[in-house]
């Protein structure tokens, strides 16, 4: 029987404010297509979900695992039939 490796994931809450988004972006350039990670946090996320969104319009999809008070849960998925990159490298980054 083979065992599916555990989905990355990031606990923001031991990360200091400012190194947040850098680290959880720097995450999802790596994450293949069709997999996908959790981010626990102590806040509604909403900010990222939005800058997600704005920087790589249809190439993520969104689900909220556990909506506080105290702790949010999220899973980022990177969608298989994402639009790609938009900028003019042709790259699918």
């Amino acid at each position: 029987m083979t065992q599916t490796p555990a989905k990355p994931s990031i606990d923001v809450r031991t990360v200091p404010p400012r190194e947040r988004h850098p680290r959880i972006f720097g995450m999802l350039e790596t994450l293949p297509a069709g997999s996908s990670m959790l981010i626990t946090s102590d806040h509604d996320p909403r900010p990222l979900h939005y800058k997600l969104e704005t920087t790589f319009p249809g190439e993520f999809g969104w689900d909220y695992l556990e909506e506080g008070p105290a702790v949010w849960r999220v899973e980022i998925a990177r969608l298989e039939n994402g639009s790609g990159c938009e900028c003019c490298c042709d790259s699918d980054h």
